[in-house]
């Protein structure tokens, strides 16, 4: 894209954060979703609860990427948490959506956070963006999510569903947690470690999110992974190559349950995701293998 302006929620998250620096630095005006009232000028208010977002601010902007949600995995899933990881990305989705649909000059694309865990447990069947949803909580939550999206589709506005896998950073995320147990030789295998993790480098995840912004024949899901998935025991072993620590420890699938609760059988369970979409629109990775991506974090 020229340079343009661009709106973005959950800009204090992970890939939020990143993303702003990025577009900012490549010269794009960029205004940020805030829970609060604005204070600067380059901030926009929005309640995802009331579902109120000040509709003003986003006048003007080229592309509207929501990536607001509360984390998945921040606390153990009781009925009133999992209530809040469904309504911060419904209603919140829903929100900014009616915001979009309303401008009487709406944004050429809205694109809008979802992820892999719409498909469920894939066990090692190789799937894409055809593949239906799945069984449970997450692919339940998922659905609705991109359902949320329905003013934006309907009042002509280019929406993409952003469904992202792991995200292999040390700053944040699921395998932010995991740098400082394998850096004090405490890693291990999850399980019985032949469950597929689909991880993209939080580098190629950013282009990744900036090519749909830029390629406009991309609309519907795209799935935000890398090329080549791994199990669980290939990503131990590699974070043992990649940080010279031993690898020695397993954490039990019944001890999961215990820790996690409801969550372990989606820590457990496996996802071999395909990014067929983002291929065939002819991205290209910069850190395809895990390896790659580990190291790329850790710088």
């Amino acid at each position: 894209m020229p340079h343009s302006r661009i709106a973005v929620s959950g800009s204090s998250g992970l890939i939020g954060a990143a993303l702003v620096r990025s577009l900012r630095a490549d010269g794009h005006e960029v205004v940020r979703l805030v829970r609060r009232p604005a204070r600067a000028g380059d901030e926009v208010e929005w309640d995802p609860g009331r579902g109120y977002v000040d509709v003003a601010g986003l006048v003007g902007c080229d592309a509207v990427v929501h990536l607001a949600g509360a984390g998945v995995g921040d606390h153990r899933w009781t009925e009133a948490y999992k209530k809040e990881i469904r309504d911060s990305r419904v209603l919140g989705t829903a929100a900014v959506a009616d915001a979009v649909a309303s401008l009487d000059t709406p944004p050429a694309v809205f694109l809008s956070g979802s992820a892999i865990g719409f498909y469920g447990d894939t066990a090692d069947r190789a799937i894409d963006e055809d593949a239906p949803p799945g069984d449970g909580f997450l692919p339940s939550v998922c659905v609705e999510w991109e359902e949320a999206t329905a003013a934006a589709e309907e009042a002509g506005v280019r929406t993409v569903h952003a469904r992202t896998g792991l995200v292999v950073a040390r700053e944040g995320g699921a395998w932010g947690r995991l740098f400082p147990l394998f850096r004090a030789g405490l890693g291990g295998r999850l399980g019985n470690g032949r469950q597929y993790w689909s991880f993209i480098a939080l580098h190629d995840h950013i282009a990744a999110l900036r090519h749909i912004l830029d390629t406009p024949e991309l609309s519907g899901p795209v799935n935000l992974t890398g090329p080549a998935p791994v199990t669980n025991a290939e990503v131990t072993a590699a974070m043992g190559r990649v940080l010279r620590r031993p690898t020695l420890f397993t954490a039990p699938a019944p001890a999961l349950r215990i820790a996690l609760g409801e969550f372990a059988g989606d820590v457990l369970g496996s996802q071999r995701v395909l990014p067929a979409r983002l291929l065939d629109s002819g991205f290209s990775y910069a850190f395809p293998g895990v390896d790659a991506a580990i190291r790329a974090a850790l710088r």
